[in-house]
């Protein structure tokens, strides 16, 4: 998948990083994943059960394509592999964590007002 390289006014950079991270589950995956609560297609299947096993797919390969995360051979068995998230893919960790707390302190918010 060919990506634009943003070199415009103020945002632009912010473009450059949704376009890497957007899509309905690629954050959802990319949390799990620095988690380490799941590495392998059915543990993140299990975890984000709202997502088909197509679409699952589709967000990790276009991960994978962009270079964020790997496929690498289980450590327990050679024929799972599991996902890992490249050193580039580390880069966006602290996005990642800033979109969770984010979230979390805006569920708390949502929970008051009810």
């Amino acid at each position: 998948m060919s990506r634009e390289i943003y070199d415009c006014a103020a945002g632009c950079p912010v473009q450059s990083t949704v376009q890497i991270i957007a899509g309905k589950w690629k954050s959802v995956i990319l949390y799990h994943l620095f988690q380490g609560d799941a590495t392998r297609f059915s543990t993140l299947d299990r975890a984000i059960p709202s997502v088909t096993a197509r679409m699952l797919a589709l967000q990790l390969a276009q991960l994978e394509e962009d270079g964020v995360i790997a496929k690498q051979d289980s450590d327990d068995d050679r024929r799972a592999t599991k996902y890992v998230v490249t050193p580039f893919g580390q880069t966006l960790a602290p996005v990642i964590e800033a979109m969770a707390a984010w979230g979390a302190a805006y569920n708390a918010r949502e929970k008051e007002r009810v």
